[in-house]
């Protein structure tokens, strides 16, 4: 069997890795973090040229009607260069819980300002920590989401809040004159979070959602894979970053790749990183139809992922030695997102919570026709 990716899914990898080095290099994720923008407009545009936030949506809504495979693979290469886009706040997130959760009327009035290049974001606990909501008294919101992914870009929101009666519920609102938004300082400014203030905000409540709450559930679960995809991409190029410097760095007359301490260093990224690649490809085949085992393969996905990037972007820095410590170097653009990625989602902690229960809950399955024979 071939486990691998289509013909047609990695021409539009090709195509994509052209685009992303020739647009956004690394010096485009600097350019955004110095100048305190949002994130990089010229490079979201041309991601809209090529109809990447158009993959998922329905034809009817001005998408291609694609499914996520095509998805996780625009997910790799914005990771693997670092891309300063909100592609996980749009597509992974935003785009996600109006597919799940509201009616074919409702999606063709907000899924078609995506096919437009608007950006979207859901303004929901990523972690699954309960915290405060705003409330929505039937027409509108009123409070405030503390933490919300490109919050100070985005055009509208999927929001979860308190309903008039006091259960969570999700509402899409449009994010204008009536949100107050401040920025709020991360370890990554590439990848913007900001605080929302909704001051009687008009919103209309999801018209498909019988339980917000597991719908944000299956929401993590999606993004936990497509975000695993982009921590693969970045720990792929962190290792090619360091393997070209072991290259061409020498000392004492040899280039350092040849001393065993540094061949174990990148043979151990390398290892992790295709521990990785075997999570994030299950998570894919599950993601792409919504088998049972979504929830595990999330669970996978995100601990080998978010291991990967992080070690990889680690030993980078020591591979470059004292260099690697420096502004000037590109190495701590890979420590800055691997860090940031590795909770936006909640912590490794939690999703070892996760894996641990989901392993439970199929080894009861498991042992559930022996205790009915017995």
């Amino acid at each position: 069997m071939n486990f691998d990716f289509s013909d047609d899914q990695q021409l539009l990898r090709d195509e994509l890795r052209k685009f992303l080095v020739n647009e956004s290099p690394l010096s485009e994720a600097r350019r955004v973090m110095d100048q305190g923008l949002s994130h990089s407009a010229t490079v979201w545009a041309g991601l809209g040229g090529m109809a990447v936030n158009t993959l998922m949506l329905p034809e009817s809504c001005g998408g291609h009607g694609l499914g996520a495979l095509e998805l996780c693979v625009v997910a790799e290469e914005a990771g693997r260069q670092l891309a300063p886009v909100p592609l996980a706040s749009t597509l992974y997130l935003a785009v996600q819980a109006l597919l799940l959760g509201a009616g074919e009327s409702q999606q063709l009035r907000w899924l078609p300002r995506v096919a437009d290049g608007q950006i979207a974001t859901l303004a929901a606990p990523l972690d699954g920590n309960p915290m405060a909501r705003p409330r929505f008294d039937g027409k509108a919101l009123h409070g405030s989401a503390p933490l919300v992914m490109d919050g100070e870009a985005a055009h509208f929101a999927v929001v979860l809040a308190d309903g008039p009666d006091g259960r969570p519920l999700l509402v899409v609102a449009e994010l204008g004159a009536s949100v107050a938004r401040r920025r709020l300082a991360t370890i990554d400014p590439s990848r913007g979070f900001a605080a929302l203030a909704f001051e009687a905000t008009p919103a209309e409540a999801l018209d498909a959602v019988d339980d917000a709450e597991a719908l944000l559930d299956t929401l993590r679960n999606r993004a936990a894979i497509l975000l695993a995809f982009e921590q693969l991409g970045g720990a792929d190029s962190a290792l090619a970053m360091a393997a070209g410097y072991a290259r061409e760095r020498k000392a004492f007359g040899r280039a350092i790749g040849s001393y065993q301490g540094i061949k174990h260093k990148l043979a151990d990224i390398y290892t992790r990183n295709e521990m990785a690649r075997a999570h994030c490809y299950y998570g894919a085949w599950a993601l792409s139809c919504d088998a049972p085992e979504l929830g595990l393969a999330a669970a996978g996905a995100r601990i080998a992922a978010t291991d990967a990037f992080g070690y990889a972007a680690q030993e980078n820095i020591q591979t470059h030695g004292g260099m690697g410590y420096t502004w000037e170097m590109d190495c701590h653009l890979y420590y800055r997102r691997a860090r940031q990625l590795a909770v936006a989602l909640g912590s490794r902690h939690a999703w070892n919570e996760r894996l641990v229960r989901e392993l439970e809950a199929r080894l009861d399955d498991a042992a559930a026709p022996q205790d009915h024979k017995e």
